[in-house]
């Protein structure tokens, strides 16, 4: 595959004359239109829309009325529309092209869950509505916490935690609501595999235990061996994703689990993955007492940006007394939340947010789970299992796979091993896959991984767009490995901006705009 070589810069100071003797005069690339910060745009002294004048004074405001100018740039509707659809090109999206960041599953979203979620019966609720008026609603949480139930294996299902470490929480915190309820406080500490997710860690230290690591196998596995060694009688939990974050299988699982129980623990497993195997394999006949679910990952809920997200949490039969309120419940009078830590839920650790989780996120999951149905859902683990063992097999001939025996599960791991004596780093590489249109897969993650390069297709792509994509990823590498390494170190070339100081940017992030010093912006007509 040919690298990209067209385009005009998007910057002046990057204007360079191009083949036919013409300079870059209006920034655009193409049908791309270079575009400025709001603010930075002419039209402080209009509005796009034309207000009546008040008819009453101020004066009861007192010193509440603004002394000065508002700050907002006027724009009319043609403006402003075009302002947000240029700055929106300028974004990877998953309806651009395949989003292969690694352990994230950013999978497409069906537009029928959109449809769904956005049924007024659905999109117009309160939180604080009687329940009498709010019984399909109600009505869907139970069917969607029954189908979670059913797919894990697992009894109990709390449905209010907002994200994966949301529910690591509320895992952890119904485990040490159970060992207080055996008088067992005493223990105090949580092991974590070498690989994990850094929220689970995170998560235990939040809750107040004290983290122990898990040495990890040569072929990217728990360590049996560190394991029994280091479970004891102060031992709360361990945490292990499956599949872990090296896109592998822990074969091991269900004497993980017999380990850890016999040791008077609980395991909590992340379970970020479960795209992997979901409708082929259920978490509770592994031994799984708590995990959570991301409906963004498994079940096409849209990810990233901040929510609103939603990661509900299955627990085993020992757990299950100890979930957090609100739950639905049959009545002689229909569907009802129980919401307070009395009767059925009185050894409930509480709750874990005001109201009842993310009701827009629980239609568009059950919307995929019925449309695929269970013969559709399995095809979904494995197809994103064919997938990822596609891109692992078509690029092992330029990359170097970071466990090469044995195929993997959801993702295939590289490490930087093929880039010695390039001058090329991962980052390098990274950075050019965005010339040629792909976001970059996650780097440097898992740190278990030198240089690692963690790529996860999902199953919603198509051989085409896998070719594609490895097509390019091929061509990159044999340009790194011919000697090319300065246009990977000035990589990307054709994104409107160019390589950015990312640590410095983490480290001073410039989160307001200010006008220009001595300019500041006119009165807006009306004043």
């Amino acid at each position: 595959m040919t690298m990209q070589n067209v385009g005009r810069p998007t910057r002046p100071e990057d204007a360079q004359p191009l083949d036919g003797g013409f300079a870059s005069l209006t920034g655009g690339r193409g049908l791309l239109q270079d575009e400025a910060l709001i603010f930075e745009r002419d039209g402080w002294n209009k509005t796009g829309v034309d207000l009546p004048e008040a008819e009453l004074d101020a004066s009861d405001l007192g010193d509440l009325v603004r002394q000065a100018p508002i700050g907002l740039p006027g724009l009319s509707e043609p403006e402003a529309m075009r302002h947000y659809v240029r700055l929106s090109q300028k974004n990877h999206a998953i309806d651009l092209a395949l989003y292969p960041l690694g352990s994230c599953t950013m999978k497409h979203n069906p537009r029928l869950n959109e449809k769904m979620a956005r049924l007024p019966g659905f999109a117009d609720l309160h939180p604080l509505a009687p329940g009498a008026t709010v019984q399909g609603a109600l009505a869907l949480m139970d069917r969607l916490a029954h189908w979670l139930k059913t797919l894990t294996g697992m009894p109990a299902v709390a449905l209010s935690p907002k994200a994966g470490a949301h529910g690591e929480l509320c895992g952890l915190l119904a485990i040490r609501a159970a060992h207080e309820a055996r008088g067992d406080a005493a223990r105090r500490r949580v092991l974590v595999p070498t690989s994990a997710h850094g929220t689970n860690p995170a998560t235990a230290a939040f809750v107040g235990y004290s983290v122990t690591e898990i040495a990890q196998t040569e072929d990217g596995r728990v360590d049996l061996a560190d394991l029994a060694a280091k479970l004891g009688p102060d031992v709360a939990a361990i945490m292990v994703t499956n599949p872990n974050t090296c896109g592998l299988f822990e074969r091991d699982i269900i004497e993980i689990a017999r380990l850890t129980h016999e040791a008077g623990a609980y395991f909590y497993c992340d379970g970020a993955n479960f795209n992997a195997i979901v409708g082929r394999v259920r978490p509770g006949d592994l031994g799984v007492d708590a995990m959570h679910i991301n409906l963004h990952k498994t079940f096409s809920t849209p990810h990233g940006g901040g929510g609103p997200g939603a990661g509900p949490v299955v627990l085993s039969e020992a757990l299950a007394p100890f979930a957090p309120a609100p739950w639905v419940v049959h009545g002689s009078d229909g569907l009802r939340l129980v919401e307070e830590t009395v009767a059925e839920a009185a050894q409930g650790f509480g709750r874990m947010s005001a109201f009842h989780g993310q009701m827009g996120m629980f239609v568009r999951a059950y919307a995929y789970m019925r449309s695929h149905g269970s013969d559709g859902l399995r095809q979904v683990a494995e197809d994103a299992v064919l997938n990822a063992n596609y891109i692992k097999a078509r690029l092992s001939g330029v990359m170097t796979p970071a466990f090469p025996n044995g195929p993997c599960m959801h993702e295939a791991l590289f490490d930087d091993a093929w880039l010695e004596g390039t001058g090329v780093t991962t980052l390098d590489f990274a950075k050019a896959m965005i010339d040629e249109g792909f976001h970059p897969m996650t780097m440097y993650f898992p740190l278990v991984v030198h240089g690692a390069m963690l790529i996860e297709p999902t199953e919603t792509e198509s051989k085409q767009e896998l070719d594609r994509f490895c097509d390019a990823l091929e061509a990159l590498a044999r340009a790194a490995k011919a000697g090319d390494a300065d246009r990977f170190k000035g990589a990307p070339h054709l994104a409107p901006m160019r390589r950015l100081d990312e640590t410095l940017a983490a480290r001073k992030p410039r989160l307001t705009w200010k006008p220009p010093e001595g300019v500041a912006p006119a009165p807006l007509a009306a004043e």
